[in-house]
């Protein structure tokens, strides 16, 4: 499934979260905490300030918010790592998937989109409802390293003590979730595969990921997962 900001605004993720919620998968975010949480992360940015937006993940391939510019870019102190597990989203509650987010140390290439001020009233709650749709990630602004210069941009990070976080797994383990998961956003390897093939348009050859792809793909020829 490919999923745009319509259905994000229509409430898809909501539902998501509800329905997790209900099957008692992990506590969902209000309204009201992300709002909160909005506020904390724009607390000094000035009503006529852009505000850019790091993506390393979905966020590359499939932005789903309006933005005025997009520059690949680099951040440090962080890395991608398949550490989140979605018991819904890409997963079920019998077979979670796991997704990416940012963790601790390390470096990590991926693209800076520039949402103009005029536009941040309609684009950054989307972005919340994404991101935030319970407490698998934090937001946290990092400075991002493009052909242009640094911009201080907002990510998501993986909370460490949420009860989601998978840390790091064994590529066994990866390999059998990435391979076999899918959920109501699609399967967790299609997320795996746009993910390489996006950061090979950008001429990043991330070799971790093409590791895990590979033995993705070798999983599923082994054991008739197409």
């Amino acid at each position: 499934m490919t999923y745009g900001r319509n259905c994000i605004r229509d409430g898809l993720f909501e539902e998501i979260g509800r329905e997790a919620e209900r099957l008692g998968l992990m506590r969902r975010c209000t309204d009201e905490e992300r709002a909160e949480s909005r506020a904390r992360m724009l607390a000094g940015v000035g009503a006529d300030e852009d505000v850019w937006i790091f993506g390393y993940g979905s966020l590359m391939w499939n932005p789903a918010f309006h933005y005025a510019d997009r520059q690949p870019c680099l951040i440090r102190g962080w890395h991608r790592s398949f550490c989140l597990w979605t018991p819904v989203g890409r997963g079920t509650p019998d077979n979670p998937g796991l997704v990416l987010a940012l963790d601790r140390g390390g470096s990590c290439c991926g693209v800076a989109y520039r949402v103009a001020a005029r536009d941040r009233e309609t684009e950054l709650p989307l972005l919340w409802q994404r991101e935030m749709v319970a407490d698998g990630y934090n937001p946290r602004w990092v400075t991002a390293r493009c052909d242009t210069g640094e911009v201080r941009a907002i990510t998501w990070v993986i909370n460490r003590q949420g009860e989601r976080y998978a840390g790091k797994l064994p590529m066994e383990t990866l390999a059998r979730t990435l391979a076999t998961a899918e959920g109501r956003l699609g399967s967790s390897r299609d997320y795996l595969e746009n993910t390489v093939a996006h950061l090979d348009e950008l001429g990043i050859g991330e070799r971790p990921l093409h590791r895990i792809r590979d033995k993705v793909r070798d999983y599923a020829r082994t054991n008739g997962e197409g």
